[in-house]
C-alpha cells in the first residue's frame, strides 16, 4: 500500500462533481474561443471531422472530452490548449 504526504483522498461525490464541473467549463471555455475566431458550431465541426451535435455536447459540458480531442480543437481554433484549459 502506498501513502502519499498530504494527500487528499478524495470521496466518489468529489470526483463526480469535478468531473461535471470541469466539463462545464472546458466546454464554455471552447464556445467562447469559437464564437471570439467568428465560427459557427457546424463551422467548427466540419474542421475537427466532426459533427455539430458532438461539438454542442462538449460545449454544454454534457460529455466530457479526451486530451486528443481537446488538442485536434486547439489546432482547429489556432489557440494552444493551454487556453482551452484555463478555467479558474
Amino acid at each position: 500500500m502506498h501513502h502519499f504526504c498530504c494527500m487528499n483522498e478524495l470521496t466518489n461525490n468529489e470526483i463526480k462533481k469535478i468531473k461535471e464541473s470541469v466539463s462545464i467549463k472546458i466546454g464554455a471555455k471552447i464556445r467562447e474561443v469559437r464564437e471570439e475566431k467568428g465560427l459557427t458550431q457546424v463551422e467548427l465541426a466540419a474542421l475537427i471531422n466532426s459533427d455539430r451535435q458532438y461539438l454542442y455536447k462538449i460545449e454544454s459540458g454534457r460529455v466530457g472530452i479526451t486530451i486528443t480531442k481537446l488538442a485536434i480543437l486547439a489546432l482547429a481554433l489556432d489557440v494552444p490548449m493551454t487556453r482551452l484549459v484555463d478555467i479558474d
